[in-house]
């Protein structure tokens, strides 16, 4: 790794294995992509096993030009059956005991946490004990600073969480995205009584002292909330292949905004416009067209 990547994500790294196929996969190594076509340098992290699926998600990677640090562990490779809806929204079966749940905190990752400016990190990676303290030690690793981005894309899979630690990924973050039916569910754990979601967002703010929380509500729009402002924009009706990774590339779009020093409501608008483009196209890992890439020139 060199002194030049600044852009994190971390987690898990996997095969979606959709109706027509499997296709790459996995929230961090979805939002390490799309930043890396926003032109930063940006660098997936996670494991891999010692097997066909691992070399082919090396080769992927290679394809892509995205940079990683991708150890080898002695567990398979992870892989999810997807099964999409009517509407193409995914319904997920994630396979336990794998790679992505024993990444290893090395030397290598000590020392690209010391230079990381931004990262994206998840809850889904934090059900093993081994990829929790990782994740937790590259965060307090990275330096402090005014610019730096620790976004909680919580990302709520399954059973495969708890409240311990949302708390405490609460506690490490600055930015949080959520959606509407994941906000419902964190209501209810934290005991927060009000079932106004816009009024639990603030709740969550103020408490954990978050610079931004993104809600993100499917077709009924999204929000973002500062201490100073909200700003919220209607969904886009666009043609929908799947919705397989929309979330992740609406996080590196606002990210990649933010941090060529956009305003809050343009960077929210560039992310509602690269998520619907995302829902056009089959799978997570897509092309972006050049007129929305350069809108952050």
């Amino acid at each position: 790794m060199n002194d030049r990547i600044v852009i994190v994500g971390m987690g898990e790294a996997l095969w979606d294995m959709l109706p027509e196929g499997k296709k790459i996969g996995g929230a961090p190594a979805n939002f390490a992509y799309h930043m890396s076509q926003f032109g930063f340098d940006s660098c997936v992290v996670s494991a891999i096993g010692n097997d066909v699926l691992g070399n082919e998600i090396l080769d992927v990677f290679h394809e892509k030009n995205l940079k990683h640090l991708l150890e080898k562990v002695n567990f398979p490779t992870g892989t999810v059956q997807v099964e999409l809806d009517t509407e193409g929204v995914p319904c997920y079966e994630i396979k336990e005991g794998v790679a992505w749940d024993n990444i290893p905190f090395t030397q290598s990752l000590q020392t690209l946490a010391f230079s990381t400016r931004s990262v994206c990190f998840g809850s889904l990676a934090q059900r093993n004990r081994v990829s929790r303290k990782t994740i937790n030690s590259f965060l307090d690793a990275m330096p402090d600073g005014e610019g730096q981005c620790k976004i909680f894309d919580i990302n709520l899979r399954q059973n495969f969480y708890d409240k311990e630690i949302i708390e405490n990924s609460f506690n490490k973050c600055n930015i949080l995205k959520i959606n509407d039916e994941e906000l419902i569910i964190i209501s209810h754990m934290f005991g927060y009584p009000s079932i106004d979601l816009q009024d639990i967002c603030w709740k969550l703010i103020t408490k954990y002292n978050l610079k931004i929380l993104i809600l993100t509500c499917g077709t009924n729009g999204s929000y973002v909330f500062t201490s100073k402002e909200v700003s919220f924009l209607e969904t886009p009706k666009v043609i929908i292949a799947d919705t397989v990774g929309a979330g992740d590339s609406f996080t590196a779009a606002f990210c990649a905004s933010i941090l060529k020093g956009k305003s809050i409501r343009k960077a929210h608008k560039l992310a509602v416009e690269v998520s619907a483009y995302i829902c056009t196209q089959s799978g997570a890992m897509p092309i972006l067209p050049e007129i929305l890439k350069r809108r952050l020139q």
